[in-house]
C-alpha cells in the first residue's frame, strides 16, 4: 500500500457504505426517529457564515448537510466530499453543490481553502481521527470554523443498558429488515460504542491547532456537536 492508497480497513468501510447507500437516508430517519434532521439544523445554527463563504462538507454522504448549508446561506460555494462515490450518487438535489470523491485523511485541496468545514457522522469511521482532523485544519482558512456532528458514548450509567440494547438489538434488526445488510448495521452500533467520548474528541481538536473548542451533547448524551475555530 502506497501513502495515497486506502488501507484494507478503509476499503471495507467503503464497501459497506456502497451496499447501504440506497437506503442510508431512510435508515437514518428510522434509527433516530427523525431526530437526525434536528441535529443537523442544530449544528448549522452554530455557524457564522461570512459573505461568499467557501464550505467543505466532508463525509457528505447523500448530501443532507450540504443542502442544509445551501438553505441557510445562498451565497456560499459548497463542496461535498465523500470516500464512497455511491453515497454521493444516491443523494438528490445537488444544484449549486459540487461533489468530490475524496479520502478524509488525504484531502485533494490546497491549504487554507475553506471558510467552514463541517462533517456529519464521519470521524468515527476513519482509521485515524488525528490525521483526519489535521487535514481538516490544513484546508481551513485562518479564522475559519470547523464543526463535527457524530455519535458519542453517553455519560449516564443509568441509561447505558437501554442504549446498548437499542444499538445492539434493535438497530441490526431494523437494518436487516430495511436494507438486508445486517453486518452494516452491526458495524454502526459497534463503531458508536467504541468511539471517543465527547471530551476526548475535544482534546484532539485542541491538539490539532483549533481554538475555542467546545461541544454540546444531545439525545441523552448519544450525539455530540463539536466546534472550533482556527486563529
Amino acid at each position: 500500500m502506497t501513502p495515497n492508497e486506502p488501507s484494507k480497513q478503509a476499503e471495507q468501510v467503503r464497501a459497506m457504505f456502497t451496499q447501504i447507500a440506497g437506503r442510508y437516508d431512510l435508515m437514518n430517519r428510522l434509527m433516530s426517529f427523525g431526530q437526525d434532521v434536528f441535529w443537523r439544523r442544530k449544528m448549522m445554527s452554530r455557524i457564522n457564515f461570512p459573505p461568499r463563504a467557501v464550505v467543505l462538507d466532508l463525509g457528505a454522504g447523500t448530501g443532507d448537510l450540504s443542502r442544509e448549508v445551501r438553505r441557510l446561506a445562498d451565497d456560499v460555494s459548497i463542496i461535498a466530499a465523500d470516500f464512497t462515490l455511491d453515497m454521493l450518487e444516491a443523494g438528490k438535489e445537488w444544484q449549486s453543490i459540487s461533489r468530490c470523491n475524496a479520502d478524509a485523511m488525504r484531502l485533494p485541496f490546497e491549504n487554507n481553502r475553506f471558510d467552514v468545514v463541517v462533517s456529519g457522522f464521519l470521524v468515527r469511521n476513519v482509521e485515524s481521527v488525528e490525521q483526519t482532523l489535521a487535514e481538516m485544519v490544513r484546508v481551513l482558512k485562518p479564522g475559519g470554523q470547523l464543526l463535527i456532528l457524530d455519535m458519542t458514548r453517553p455519560r449516564s450509567k443509568v441509561l447505558a443498558p437501554f442504549i446498548r440494547f437499542y444499538l445492539n438489538r434493535v438497530v441490526p434488526l431494523l437494518g436487516t429488515l430495511v436494507t438486508s445488510q445486517k453486518e452494516a448495521y452491526t458495524y454502526l452500533p459497534d463503531s458508536t460504542q467504541s468511539f471517543l467520548k465527547a471530551e476526548e474528541l475535544a482534546k484532539i481538536m485542541k491538539a490539532s491547532g483549533l481554538q475555542n473548542v467546545d461541544f454540546e451533547t444531545l439525545n441523552f448524551g448519544t450525539v455530540a456537536i463539536h466546534r472550533g475555530n482556527l486563529s
